[in-house]
């Protein structure tokens, strides 16, 4: 910002291409993208740190309210951490399987195959744990506010599962609810809350998905 608090305003150049190039790129990220597939069951292959640090830098280029970047990426390849977090992990999904879930929530899952255990927890190289900024807090200790933080969070969220696959690596959208233990393991901040845990690395070998279909353009596109 300059000395009266604005951004500088710099010339934009776009990337052009031809009405032909467009159209080709479009369709072949498409098809890129609908190659992307959850996987639950990872090898313990190490990904290089520079691999996370460039997956978390394209997360940050999300837009944001106000230009706020609300979000903290934590990256843990500690395996005594990651054992931490399993475990507590596992411990409230393990109240979720059997307390929380309605019956409707259990036979929707229930297709999928899974259950409260998550050995992928430790066996990932990678964790990210993303956490979102309810406020900030500047220098002087004084709260200031953050706008539309979960929408900013979860388009940061959009990008970094993008680049984690365009890496040829795989990853896992995790929410164990509630998800509080992961700001004291990890020692975070009373503004920060977390907002999704993400295993990250290469796939087991021979690894098995659910053969599963994704909508068709009519039913999640309406053009007026």
């Amino acid at each position: 910002m300059d000395s009266n608090g604005t951004f500088p305003f710099i010339s934009y150049t776009p990337v052009k291409y031809s009405e032909e190039e467009t159209l080709n790129r479009s369709q072949d990220f498409f098809h890129y993208m609908n190659r992307r597939r959850t996987v639950r069951a990872f090898s313990d292959k190490p990904v290089p740190k520079q691999v996370i640090e460039n997956l978390i830098m394209t997360a940050s280029t999300a837009p944001s309210g106000a230009h706020k970047q609300p979000w903290t990426f934590c990256a843990v390849a500690d395996p005594a951490i990651k054992k931490q977090i399993r475990e507590a992990a596992e411990k409230e999904e393990h109240e979720s399987y059997h307390r929380r879930m309605s019956e409707e929530w259990l036979r929707d899952l229930a297709p999928l195959g899974t259950d409260w255990h998550k050995p992928f927890l430790e066996i990932a190289p990678w964790l990210i744990v993303v956490f979102k900024k309810a406020y900030e807090i500047d220098v002087e200790g004084n709260r200031r506010k953050c706008y539309y933080v979960n929408e900013s969070v979860g388009l940061a969220c959009g990008f970094l599962l993008t680049a984690i696959h365009n890496a040829g690596l795989v990853s896992l959208t995790h929410t164990p609810s509630p998800m509080n233990f992961l700001q004291k393991i990890l020692n975070r901040p009373e503004n920060e809350r977390p907002f999704l845990l993400i295993p990250v690395g290469y796939p087991a070998d021979e690894v098995k998905v659910p053969d599963l279909k994704r909508k068709k353009l009519e039913e999640v596109a309406v053009f007026y």
